[in-house]
């Protein structure tokens, strides 16, 4: 029993120092964040590099997602008659969960991973250690312009995976299925409201981005320096990240769409 309780003990000791140690890299990167605003050729660099090179995979998973959303949809809904709602169903759910959380799962394996690795090689080939005995702070020159790069790139990733998605809905729907296009776009309209479902679907995404972005620089930043090390971190970056992601949406959608 004493064993059971010692051990027991440890777990949660650990837990507490992994939860603290987060917490101050956080609050370290947090403070670090208005001298990488004052360099914001740094930040658009980022953007371009974390934004830019992962516009191929989230469109083509939006189109792919707006295809089969519409098909699934309308044989659901015209089972009840309600095929006309089509466009509203789909919208709804691409701006207010698909779109916001596929594109942070997404983001987390591409961009999230290329950040962990570049950070850990950069730990590994002592780039890091020689910044800090040239008295450059390396959070400041290195992983704020990326923390702010993410988060700035992740709402528009989403916003264009949700438009991507939509209208490869619209194509489904209505030149292959034949749904009347006029009916499509009007109870789309009046049914979505832009503050509620656009704009929380928007604040999510920021939220996720702060998440995935951090994950990603804390392991390449805490990696152990060796190749092994870098790859270890990579894995627990999309584990973490997406495990984060999932859990959030569920607090952010009960905090959100619930109360009203």
């Amino acid at each position: 029993m004493t064993a059971l309780v010692a051990s027991l003990g440890r777990v949660v000791l650990d837990v507490m120092y992994a939860l603290g140690h987060h917490a101050y890299f956080f609050a370290d990167l947090l403070r670090n964040l208005p001298a990488a605003m004052r360099r914001p050729f740094l930040v658009v660099a980022q953007v371009h590099a974390i934004g830019n090179r992962s516009l191929v995979i989230i469109l083509a998973s939006g189109m792919a997602v707006g295809f089969v959303l519409a098909l699934q949809m309308y044989y659901a809904l015209a089972k009840y008659g309600a095929a006309e709602s089509l466009g509203l169903v789909v919208n709804l759910s691409l701006v207010r969960e698909l779109g916001p959380v596929v594109t942070a799962l997404l983001f987390a394996g591409r961009a999230g991973t290329s950040l962990t690795a570049e950070i850990g090689l950069m730990k590994a080939g002592e780039q890091i250690a020689a910044m800090e005995m040239m008295a450059i702070n390396p959070k400041s020159r290195v992983l704020a312009p990326r923390f702010l790069g993410g988060i700035v790139s992740m709402p528009i990733l989403a916003i264009l995976f949700s438009a991507v998605g939509i209208l490869g809905a619209y194509v489904v729907a209505v030149l292959l299925i034949g749904v009347d296009a006029g009916n499509f776009w009007s109870i789309m309209q009046s049914g979505v409201d832009v503050q509620r479902d656009v704009g929380n679907g928007i604040v999510k995404s920021m939220v996720f981005g702060v998440i995935c972005t951090f994950v990603a620089l804390y392991q390449g930043y805490e990696t152990e320096a060796t190749p092994e090390g870098v790859a270890h971190a990579t894995t627990r970056t999309v584990v973490i990240a997406s495990l984060a992601v999932l859990c959030m949406d569920f607090i952010l959608t009960a905090l959100m769409f619930t109360t009203h």
